[in-house]
């Protein structure tokens, strides 16, 4: 190394030595606190809008009754849909069993529908139905799986794995139902809707049993080897 390089190598190191010198310890220290606390608020900015929630519409329920009417209008509306999406079920299916099952199950909702209607009164609301999003999914689901399944065993089953899935939801539904009115102590309302949840359930058992029993292997014999 030349003199010339030797002499600002030195020059520079004794300046960055001088400059430490002349930083304070406090100064030091106020700028690591100001960098961590800007890491601080960082991530909590960032949690805060991870975890925001949901803003309530003006019309949004503030307690459990008002839960549970909402609800009822809810499943209210189902039902009534369900009536004219089981007669269309029942024509495209071809298992006698399955057509009957279809057939008695109308009977039981149109029967569940003046429950409902017994429900309102007794809690002394008029009975007013309100679109349901899940159900209207539900029925628009069916009506693809029949469209897209050739008639017969195949198409049965479609149907029976379609109409399980809304039997599953109104399960759940009234199961929820029977929940809050007995929370609200509203022990007529709470029969009525026990009574339907079992129907429900032994709907659902009917199609199980008529899947297991031949038209699920039936439908398996359909593929092509």
């Amino acid at each position: 190394m030349k003199t010339s390089e030797k002499t600002a190598t030195k020059k520079t190191t004794v300046k960055d030595k001088d400059l430490a010198k002349k930083i304070k310890p406090s100064v030091v220290k106020e700028t690591l606190d100001k960098n961590t606390k800007s890491a601080a608020v960082k991530k909590t900015t960032t949690a805060n809008k991870s975890e925001t929630k949901t803003k309530a519409k003006p019309a949004a329920s503030k307690n459990l009754r008002d839960l549970f009417e909402d609800s009822l209008k809810d499943i209210y509306w189902a039902e009534k849909a369900l009536t004219k999406a089981l007669p269309k079920m029942a024509k495209n299916a071809t298992a006698p069993e399955l057509k009957k099952v279809f057939e008695n199950h109308l009977k039981e909702t149109n029967e569940q529908i003046d429950r409902l209607e017994q429900i309102f009164k007794l809690i002394g609301k008029k009975a007013v139905a309100k679109k349901c999003d899940a159900m209207t999914g539900l029925i628009e689901e069916g009506s693809i799986i029949m469209e897209e399944t050739e008639i017969g065993d195949v198409r049965d089953a479609g149907i029976i794995a379609a109409s399980q899935k809304i039997e599953h939801y109104e399960i759940a539904t009234y199961g929820t139902l029977y929940a809050f009115a007995t929370a609200l102590d509203e022990d007529d309302v709470s029969r009525l809707l026990l009574e339907t949840l079992k129907e429900e359930k032994n709907a659902d058992v009917a199609l199980t049993q008529i899947a297991l029993a031949h038209i699920n292997i039936d439908a398996a014999d359909k593929i092509e080897k």
